[in-house]
């Protein structure tokens, strides 16, 4: 343990503490800005880029920044000297003498950090004349806005998008002055591996980061002479009051139908209806793969962010997920044959928006293949918050509207399981449960998830069907995602190892991975059968024992032992997490 003191107080920590988390053990408020603590899932980003929680040690006499130094026994902090205080103040101004000065139109007015901070640290003008920043505003996506003038470079979004979700679509560019976050080659969003997921937006401090957004068009449709209809996700209801200063976890469902009721919507419907359709069509499928030899495992595809991140990552994996639309858009689909013709209107003269609770669906709805001759299944998708600006526009007090409003029919009904999709792996856990009874003729009471060891963010847990163990999994966010799906790969190579071994008679489950030789590409690899030696690293992987020399792992970061089938041939290969370096020039070295 540490003893410090932190405004004349003492206080204990353990090694590994910075000054701002002890201070917080103390309720002591240091400003920040570019930190980021994402508790729930043990992860923080400490550039220290920003300076703006400087304090200062008494010991040394230096300002340094609370976020990223390291308690030391018998260390004196001041939090709030005149000098940190000062510091802080110059910092927030730097940064805005190179911010634009659109607060009042910036679609983060008086939800911005920055804004905030220069407020409470009492900055009404600003000292420095910096040169203005020009960069293009990137709106060439369907879901985010991207602002490079607004970008105080605290690198949130950078850590979300490639250390947690392990997307890789932003990084710095430039250099000096010039930096600033954005894509590689300077590419517009929807062209980079970006997902849309959102998750930059939710971290971003300013307005750098924001969705695109879609009320204007939606105003207009509601003062055509259109029928617009409006389907509603089952998170929105609950989310949506806190918009408006209700408690967090609120159910508002009455009053939000009252609500789109008095914006103009002709119908009102509840998006619960096309979840028990995916559910049933997914199960369906699954039923049909398992018992037809179909291609497992099977993964849900209701998040088009995870599929999106699919599509570009894991392309050798694209006949795994479920061919299912999303439940929205097979509500649109719906909507535009099935109730176009129950209500006797032509689909072209139906619009039909969505209200989500993630920008991915703005980016979904845009894809060419969901629509047909009368245009895309869903015309628009607006979020929880612009749904709740157009309320406010609108002049409607939320609070006040009654709450015994209900959606409308046909399409309003549904069995609410669809209620657990919002929850992380609610949508395999309804299928499941809707295959089991198929097959079995008996409810499934329960799925008893559990964490596998050492990979926070995924459970797994083993479903008995008919005699059969299906093994299921569940993964929390894109960089869990990416992890499962390795397992997956990693198993199927386990299980092409496995084949090859009994072919040809053998019986091991020891396997040793080692340099076979050099060329001019680099160091080749090779697997052998051998028992453990000292100081080995080894890994369990489906019933088999991978070894490498710990100078290798150390070398190339481990490798990956891989199942390639081409529908004609197949095998398996190894890939080191560090690809080898080749710089041959008719044998004069240089092979790693």
């Amino acid at each position: 343990m540490i003893t410090l003191e932190i405004n004349s107080k003492a206080i204990e920590v353990e090694e590994g503490t910075t000054v701002l988390e002890a201070a917080k053990k103390m309720n002591i408020k240091i400003p920040t800005l570019c930190h980021m603590d994402l508790h729930d899932i043990r992860f923080m980003n400490k550039h220290a880029s920003c300076r703006v929680c400087l304090v200062e040690q008494e010991d040394s006499g230096k300002l340094i920044p609370a976020c990223a130094t390291f308690v030391k026994d018998g260390m004196k902090i001041k939090t709030e000297t005149a000098r940190a205080v000062k510091a802080r103040r110059t910092m927030v101004e730097l940064l805005l003498s190179d911010h634009p000065n659109s607060c009042l139109t910036c679609a983060r007015n008086l939800d911005c950090e920055l804004q905030k901070l220069a407020s409470d640290l009492g900055v009404r003008t600003i000292k420095y004349q910096g040169e203005q920043s020009t960069y293009e505003i990137d709106d060439n996506s369907h879901s985010i806005v991207r602002d490079a003038n607004k970008c105080i470079l605290c690198k949130r979004c950078e850590t979300m998008c490639n250390e947690i979700q392990t997307v890789g679509a932003l990084t710095d560019v430039g250099r000096g002055f010039n930096t600033y976050v954005g894509s590689a080659f300077n590419d517009a969003m929807y062209e980079t591996t970006c997902t849309f997921c959102g998750q930059c937006l939710a971290v971003c401090p300013t307005g750098a980061l924001t969705e695109v957004n879609n009320t204007p068009h939606v105003w207009d449709v509601l003062h055509s002479d259109k029928t617009v209809i409006v389907q509603v996700a089952p998170a929105v209801r609950v989310a949506l009051g806190e918009e408006f200063g209700m408690e967090p976890g609120t159910i508002v469902t009455g009053k939000m139908i009252n609500a789109l009721k008095y914006l103009g919507f002709d119908k009102v419907f509840d998006t619960n209806f096309a979840a028990d359709l995916t559910i049933m069509e997914e199960a369906s499928e699954f039923v049909h793969r398992l018992n037809n030899g179909g291609k497992l495992p099977i993964l849900t595809s209701c998040c088009p962010s995870w599929v999106n991140f699919f599509e570009h990552q894991f392309t050798d994996f694209l006949d795994i997920p479920s061919t299912c639309k999303s439940p929205h858009e097979m509500f649109g689909a719906i909507a535009k044959t099935y109730l176009a013709q129950k209500l006797n209107i032509d689909p072209k003269n139906m619009v039909l928006v969505s209200v989500m609770p993630c920008v991915a669906k703005k980016y979904e709805a845009a894809r060419p293949e969901l629509g047909n001759g009368a245009g895309k299944d869903v015309d628009y998708v607006i979020t929880t918050r612009e749904l709740a600006l157009m309320i406010k526009e609108a002049g409607i007090n939320f609070g006040e509207l009654g709450d015994d409003a209900e959606f409308d029919n046909p399409m309003g009904a549904s069995t609410g399981a669809g209620v657990i999709f919002g929850a992380t792996g609610g949508v395999i856990e309804a299928t499941v449960r809707t295959a089991y009874e198929w097959i079995t003729g008996n409810e499934l009471s329960k799925l008893e998830f559990e964490e596998l060891r050492g990979l926070e963010g995924i459970k797994q847990t083993t479903v008995d069907i008919d005699g059969r163990p299906i093994r299921i999994a569940v993964a929390n966010g894109l960089g869990n995602t990416r992890r499962l799906l390795n397992m997956i790969r990693d198993n199927e190579a386990a299980d092409a190892l496995k084949e090859l071994l009994t072919s040809k008679g053998i019986e091991a489950t020891d396997i040793r991975v080692f340099v076979a030789g050099f060329s001019c590409s680099g160091p080749q690899f090779n697997l052998a059968i051998d028992p453990a030696k000292e100081g080995d690293y080894s890994v369990e992987i489906d019933g088999f024992t991978l070894r490498a020399e710990q100078k290798l792992i150390d070398e190339f970061g481990g490798f990956e032992i891989k199942h390639f089938s081409d529908g004609t041939n197949s095998g398996i290969y190894i890939e080191p997490d560090i690809k080898p370096q080749s710089s041959c020039s008719s044998c004069g070295g240089g092979c790693h």
